[in-house]
């Protein structure tokens, strides 16, 4: 039996985490029913400084290339130019090269990730709203606090410090 009360233990705690267990496990089976497979891209967005242009989301902490998943009728291009766009007034220069492709396990058993590199430039500054805090161009050797490690691997992947992997 576990005990009744104090911080993260007995019926309270249990309340909370039962509504957030049974919401993650209906996203789960609509996702399943609703499509077999998510496929999402992600852009290595690099200025004529060969800096790396990043993103802090307002709902996910740490900061990220751009990306976002590709909808049902959209091509991968699509998709990556469409989150390039909305997340930083970035436009290619040059075609986008496909680098890499990655099995994302976190989100769940059927999600994929493609890693373009893209040469770019920024039309105008991509001023903070509800969904991107800040942004901007940054050195590889001079990354902001907070960048995720798997942001890291990527970034030294595409320098050639390390291999692919295949799990993002």
């Amino acid at each position: 039996m576990k005990p009744a009360g104090g911080a993260g233990t007995g019926i309270d705690s249990e309340r909370l985490r039962w509504p957030k267990r049974f919401l993650v496990r209906v996203l789960h089976v609509y996702f399943a029913v609703s499509r077999g497979m998510t496929l999402g891209v992600r852009a290595a967005c690099f200025d004529d400084a060969g800096r790396i242009f990043l993103v802090r989301h307002t709902y996910v902490p740490g900061w990220h290339m751009p990306g976002g998943g590709v909808e049902r009728g959209e091509t991968a291009i699509e998709a990556l130019f469409k989150e390039m766009r909305e997340e930083g007034n970035l436009e290619a220069v040059e075609a986008p090269a496909l680098f890499h492709v990655y099995f994302n396990a976190r989100i769940s058993g059927r999600d994929h990730v493609l890693l373009y590199r893209v040469d770019v430039r920024q039309t105008a500054d991509r001023p903070a709203d509800r969904e991107i805090a800040e942004c901007g161009f940054f050195h590889a050797d001079a990354l902001p606090e907070g960048t995720t490690e798997a942001t890291k691997r990527r970034i030294a992947e595409l320098r050639g410090d390390l291999g692919p992997a295949h799990y993002w």
